[in-house]
C-alpha cells in the first residue's frame, strides 16, 4: 500500500475517531492505573468462572401480604409488629411487607383481630427494600476494594417480588466470603451496665457517617471516626448518664454487635465521658489499638459501620467455590477460542477474496472492535465465560457485516464512481442497521434482567453492535474505497 494512501486514511475523521479510541482503550486496560506487570489481562475485571472464587446465595426472610380493611391501617400495622416483633412497612395502598418468614396461616389470625383480610401472600421483599439491601451488601465488598464483587437479585418466577439475594466474589475463598457477606445483619451498639450486663442504646440506622481509620500522633492508636443523628445522639448521652458511664467510663465499655456477636468493645474514652456531662455528642471515636492489627481492626469496624443494619434479615440458602486454577484453566482456554475465532474467521475471508489487502483492513478493523469493547467492559462489566461468548459472537458478526459492506461496494476488483459507491455503501449500511437493531432489541431483556448467567452476553453484544454501527463500520467504509480505488 502506497505511504499517500494511508496518509489519505489516518486523516480521515472516521477513521481517527477509530484510532482514538483504540489507544484510549489500551490506556484504560493497561495505564489507569498502570498494570503492565498483569501481562495481557491488564486491569479487565474477571468473573467467577475465570478468575476462580465463592459464591453465596442468600433468601430474603419476608413476606408480602395484599390486604383489604375497613379500619385504620396504622391499628393493623401496630398489631403485627406487637405480635410478631417485627418491621412492618406499608408498600402501598393494599400491601403490606412484613420483615419476617411467617406462614399465611400464622397471619390470618392476627389480621382478622384487626379486623383486615389477606387477599394475597407472597414471600420475598419489596423492590425498596431489595435495592436497600443491595446497596448495603455493594458498601460492604467495595470497602474491601472488591470490584469485581457481583450481587444480583432473583425473582423465582410467577413471582413479582425478589426472594434471593446472590453474590459472586472473584479470587475470594469460601471462608472469606462468609465472613464478608454471610454475617451481615443487624447493627447495635450497647453500654456495659454492672457486671458483664449490657443494655441497648441505639441501631446502626441512627449512624449517619463513617470516616476512614486514622492513627491518633499522640497515643499512636489507629480508630474510627462515625457520627450519630439527634435522636442516636441524647439516646447515648441518656445511656451514659443512667448507668454512671460519666463518671467511671473505665468500667464501662461501649459494645458493638452484628447479629449478636460482639466485633468490638471497648472502655468509654474519658474525655468522651466528660463532654457527655453536658450535652449530646454526634461525633465520636472506637479506638482499636496500635500497630498492624489495630489498623486491621479499624478497618473491619468501618465495614462494619458503614453497612450499618439490613433492613430484613436472610438466610444463607446456597454456596460454592471455584478454584483459582480451574479458573486459570478457563482463561487460557477462553484465550485460545478467541484467537482460534479470529484466525478461522481469516481464512474464510480470504479463501473467499484472495486479496490480502481486503483481509487485512477486515482483521484489523475486527480486533479494533474487540479492544475498543474491552476497553468499555473494563469499567462496567465483568468478564465471564457468558461475556467470553458474547465477544466471540461480536467477531463472528462483526466479520459479517465487514463482508456485506464490501460485496456491496466492490465491482469487478475495484470500487466504482464515488458516487456509485455511496449509494451501494448506503445499502449496505441500511442492511447492517436493521439487523443490528434486531440483535439489539433481542438482547435489551437480557440486558435489564437480574440473570447473571445471561446478562454478560447480552450487554457485550449490545455494546458491539453499537460499536460496530457508530465506529467500525464507517471507518472500515473509507479504508476499502481508499485501498481499493487505487
Amino acid at each position: 500500500m502506497k505511504r499517500e494512501t494511508i496518509t489519505e486514511i489516518v486523516k480521515d475523521w472516521r477513521v481517527a475517531i477509530l484510532l482514538i479510541l483504540v489507544i484510549g482503550s489500551l490506556a484504560g486496560i493497561y495505564l489507569t492505573p498502570p498494570s503492565l506487570q498483569k501481562g495481557l489481562e491488564g486491569n479487565l475485571q474477571f468473573g467467577l468462572d475465570l478468575e476462580g472464587g465463592s459464591w453465596l446465595q442468600m433468601e430474603f426472610q419476608s413476606v408480602i401480604v395484599a390486604y383489604s380493611t375497613d379500619k385504620p391501617v396504622g391499628d393493623l400495622i401496630d398489631n403485627l409488629q406487637k405480635s410478631l416483633e417485627a418491621d412492618v412497612i406499608q408498600i402501598d395502598a393494599d400491601h403490606l411487607e412484613i420483615r419476617k418468614s411467617v406462614s399465611r396461616a400464622d397471619l390470618e389470625p392476627i389480621f382478622a383481630a384487626s379486623g383486615a383480610k389477606i387477599v394475597g401472600y407472597q414471600e420475598g421483599v419489596s423492590s425498596f427494600t431489595a435495592d436497600e439491601v443491595k446497596r448495603i451488601l455493594n458498601d460492604k465488598v467495595n470497602a474491601l476494594g472488591m470490584q469485581d464483587a457481583r450481587i444480583n437479585l432473583l425473582t423465582p418466577t410467577g413471582s413479582e417480588y425478589p426472594q434471593y439475594v446472590r453474590i459472586e466474589l472473584a479470587g475470594v475463598d469460601m471462608e472469606t466470603a462468609q465472613e464478608i457477606v454471610g454475617k451481615q445483619g443487624m447493627f447495635e451498639i450497647r453500654i456495659q451496665t454492672t457486671g458483664n450486663e449490657t443494655e441497648h442504646v441505639l441501631f446502626g440506622d441512627q449512624i449517619t457517617s463513617v470516616g476512614v481509620p486514622q492513627r491518633d500522633p499522640t497515643r499512636q492508636t489507629w480508630g474510627v471516626g462515625f457520627a450519630l443523628t439527634e435522636t442516636g445522639a441524647q439516646a447515648f448521652r441518656e445511656a451514659a448518664l443512667k448507668h454512671g458511664a460519666v463518671d467511671n467510663p473505665q468500667a464501662h465499655h461501649l459494645v458493638m454487635l452484628l447479629d449478636n456477636k460482639t466485633v468490638y468493645s471497648a472502655p468509654l474514652d474519658g474525655d468522651l465521658a466528660a463532654q457527655l456531662r453536658s450535652a449530646p455528642i454526634r461525633s465520636l471515636s472506637a479506638t482499636t489499638g496500635t500497630g498492624d492489627a489495630g489498623l486491621e481492626d479499624a478497618m473491619t469496624l468501618e465495614i462494619h459501620l458503614r453497612a450499618g443494619a439490613l433492613p430484613v434479615k436472610v438466610n444463607v440458602v446456597g454456596s460454592g467455590t471455584v478454584p483459582a486454577a480451574l479458573g486459570e484453566q478457563f482463561k487460557t482456554t477462553v484465550a485460545i477460542a478467541g484467537l482460534l475465532a479470529l484466525i478461522t474467521v481469516g481464512v474464510v475471508i480470504y479463501y473467499r477474496y484472495r486479496e490480502p489487502l481486503i483481509v487485512i483492513p477486515m482483521l484489523a478493523i475486527n480486533l479494533a472492535e474487540i479492544i475498543i469493547l474491552l476497553g468499555i467492559a473494563r469499567f462496567i462489566q465483568q468478564l465471564d465465560l457468558a461475556a467470553i461468548a458474547g465477544l466471540i459472537a461480536v467477531i463472528g458478526t462483526g466479520i459479517d457485516q465487514l463482508v456485506i459492506i464490501t460485496d456491496e461496494v466492490l465491482h469487478e476488483g475495484r470500487v466504482p464512481s464515488q458516487n456509485l459507491y455511496m449509494k451501494r455503501y448506503g445499502r449496505a449500511l441500511g442492511i447492517i442497521a436493521v439487523s443490528a437493531a434486531t440483535v439489539f432489541i433481542a438482547m435489551l431483556p437480557l440486558a435489564l434482567m437480574d440473570l447473571s448467567t445471561l446478562r454478560g452476553f447480552a450487554i457485550i453484544t449490545m455494546l458491539g453492535v453499537l460499536i460496530g454501527i457508530l465506529v467500525t463500520r464507517p471507518a472500515y467504509g473509507k479504508i476499502i474505497m481508499a485501498i481499493l480505488s487505487k
